[in-house]
């Protein structure tokens, strides 16, 4: 009974907008790209950081993937909106409500 709940569950949270599976990887994509620009403005530092420490560090690393994925969600860069113009024509279209083929 559980794999039919869990079937039915799957059927209903699929999404409506076909282009869903694609905005959100364009959007994981913008978050990855984010998370390595940050990276890259934290290590060209120009100097040491006078109160750094491992756990300071490990910190600051999640504070920047979450910053990072919240930029990409907001749409920030507007590259994921870019990737999505690009891949516009390729995704299958949704078929219009009452249309029959």
């Amino acid at each position: 009974m559980t794999a039919a709940l869990s079937l039915s569950a799957a059927a209903s949270a699929a999404p409506a907008d076909p282009r869903a599976p694609l905005r959100k990887a364009a959007q994981a994509f913008e978050a990855v790209f984010a998370r390595q620009m940050i990276g890259s403005m934290r290590t060209a530092s120009l100097g040491d950081d006078i109160m750094g420490s491992d756990a300071g560090n490990q910190f600051r690393d999640m504070a920047d993937s979450r910053l990072a994925d919240s930029m990409a969600t907001g749409g920030s860069l507007g590259i994921a909106e870019m990737l999505l113009k690009q891949f516009e024509g390729r995704t299958p279209a949704a078929a219009p409500t009452g249309a029959t083929t």
